[in-house]
C-alpha cells in the first residue's frame, strides 16, 4: 500500500492587497449576498463570475422549505453565466458569505461539493483555470484553479 496526500495550493491576501479588479469582484459578491432567499439556514451568499469578455454576472442562495430545491450561489452564478453567454468562458469567481446577524463571515467560506463539480465543468468548458476568491474579514483566500479545491475530482474524461 502507499498513501498519498494530494497537496493543494492557495494564497491569503488582506483585502487591501487585491488589484481594483478584485476588489469590485467581491464588492459584487458581497451586494449580492443582499438578494439570497435564505429563511431557513439564515446564511446569505454572493457570487460574482468575470467572464472572459468582462461581463460580470452575479447571483445568490435560494434556499427552499424542500431543501433540495433551493440552490447555491456558486450554482445560480455560474449556470446564468453559461445561460446568458454560451460561448464566454469564466475567468474568475468571487464568493462572500454573511452570517444569521447579517454580518460577513469572518474566515472564507469555501463551496460545496455540488458547487466545486459544477464549477469543475465550468473550467472546462472555459478551456482555462478558474480562478477562486473566497472572501472573509479577516482575509481573501485565492485558489487558482478548480483541481485545488476538488483534488481526485470526476469529469468527462472520467467516463
Amino acid at each position: 500500500m502507499k498513501e498519498i496526500r494530494p497537496e493543494i495550493s492557495f494564497r491569503l491576501y488582506a483585502y487591501d492587497e487585491l488589484s481594483a479588479e478584485d476588489q469590485k469582484l467581491i464588492e459584487a459578491a458581497k451586494k449580492a449576498s443582499y438578494h439570497s432567499y435564505a429563511p431557513y439556514s439564515h446564511f446569505s451568499v454572493g457570487a460574482a463570475a468575470l467572464l472572459d469578455n468582462e461581463e460580470v454576472i452575479c447571483g445568490s442562495n435560494q434556499e427552499n422549505a424542500a431543501y433540495p430545491s433551493g440552490t447555491c450561489a456558486e450554482r445560480t452564478t455560474l449556470f446564468y453565466a453559461n445561460s446568458t453567454f454560451p460561448e464566454v468562458g469564466v475567468k474568475t469567481l468571487a464568493i462572500a458569505a454573511r452570517n444569521e446577524k447579517g454580518a460577513f463571515t469572518t474566515h472564507a467560506t469555501a463551496p460545496c461539493g455540488a458547487c466545486r463539480q459544477v464549477m469543475l465543468e465550468t473550467q472546462e468548458r472555459s478551456k482555462h483555470p478558474l480562478r477562486t476568491l473566497l472572501y472573509g474579514e479577516e482575509g481573501v483566500i485565492e485558489i487558482c484553479c478548480v483541481e485545488d479545491l476538488l483534488p481526485l475530482s470526476f469529469s468527462a474524461a472520467s467516463m
